[in-house]
């Protein structure tokens, strides 16, 4: 796993369609709601552009954005929450993500949603890893 500037990375055992494939699938199971799947590859190749695989999927639950919102409503620009998988130049497949606490900074939470923010980010790190085929209790 890598954090940089907010982003949390993690690698992948399985190439990027079938790791955003386990997402979309772990976060319904866990009864979030998938908005949109995005596939910037495909999306470069309309225009005659290269771009290893990268695809984007949206998803959330109102239960858990809603306090973000309510406390700081411009926080809505990073919401619903979103992940990224994505091929690097060695042919590694990570999945990344916005790290939640660095977003609560971001948009300056404060205590009324101090219990979501610690919320999204443990759900965040559990769908995350078990999409990439990560081992965690």
């Amino acid at each position: 796993m890598m954090a940089t500037n907010g982003i949390i990375s993690h690698q992948s055992r399985f190439g990027v369609a079938e790791t955003i494939d386990r997402l979309a699938e772990i976060v319904a199971r866990a009864g979030l709601r998938v908005f949109a799947r995005i596939d910037h590859a495909a999306g470069a190749s309309e225009i005659g552009a290269a771009l290893r695989p990268t695809e984007l999927l949206i998803f959330g639950n109102p239960k858990g954005g809603t306090p973000l919102m309510q406390d700081q409503q411009i926080a809505g620009i990073d919401l619903p929450v979103k992940a990224l998988a994505w091929e690097d130049e060695q042919g590694q497949v990570w999945l990344s993500y916005n790290d939640t606490h660095w977003l609560a900074e971001r948009h300056g939470l404060g205590d009324a949603s101090r219990d979501a923010v610690a919320a999204i980010a443990a759900g965040m790190e559990k769908v995350i890893a078990a999409a990439a085929g990560m081992n965690r209790s």
